[in-house]
C-alpha cells in the first residue's frame, strides 16, 4: 500500500506542477498576444511618422560630413556625403519613423580638426558632440525622437 501511496502523492504532485504550467502558459500567452498587438500598432504608427531634424557643423578643417538624409530604411539608413563643405554647415532633413538622425563630419589631416556637431529638433538640441583629432569618430547620432 505505501508503494501506491507514493505513486499517488507523485502522480497528484506532477499534474498539479502540470496545471501551473498550463495555466502559467495560457495566461502567458493571452499578455504576450496583447503586447505583441500593442507593440504592432505602435510600430506601424512609428514606421509612418515623418519628423525634421537640423544638422549642424562648426569648427575648422572639416574634409568631408556623411549625414542620414531620409534615404533607405530605418536599419539601413542611406548615407549623403558633402565634401570640403564651408564650416559653418547646416543642414535641415525629413526622417522617417525610427531612422536615427545622424551627422559624422571628418578631417583626414595629421592635425586634426576641431569640431562641433550638433542635432536640433523642435528647437532643442538633442545631440551635440565636440572633437578633436585625425578622425573625428561617431559624430552626432540620436535616437529618432518620434520613439519615446
Amino acid at each position: 500500500m505505501k508503494h501506491i501511496h507514493r505513486t499517488g502523492g507523485r502522480l497528484r504532485a506532477a499534474a498539479r506542477a502540470l496545471a501551473v504550467t498550463g495555466l502559467v502558459l495560457g495566461l502567458g500567452a493571452c499578455s504576450a498576444e496583447s503586447v505583441d498587438e500593442a507593440v504592432g500598432k505602435a510600430v506601424d504608427k512609428t514606421v509612418d511618422e515623418t519628423y525634421e531634424v537640423t544638422y549642424e557643423v562648426t569648427g575648422t578643417s572639416v574634409d568631408e560630413i556623411a549625414f542620414h538624409g531620409g534615404g533607405g530604411d530605418a536599419m539601413n539608413p542611406k548615407l549623403e556625403n558633402v565634401t570640403s563643405p564651408a564650416l559653418p554647415w547646416k543642414k535641415t532633413v525629413t526622417l522617417r519613423g525610427i531612422m536615427p538622425p545622424a551627422v559624422m563630419p571628418m578631417a583626414l589631416e595629421a592635425g586634426g580638426a576641431d569640431v562641433t556637431c550638433t542635432i536640433t529638433y523642435q528647437g532643442e538640441v538633442i545631440k551635440e558632440a565636440k572633437g578633436e583629432g585625425m578622425l573625428t569618430a561617431g559624430g552626432c547620432v540620436a535616437v529618432s525622437p518620434i520613439v519615446g
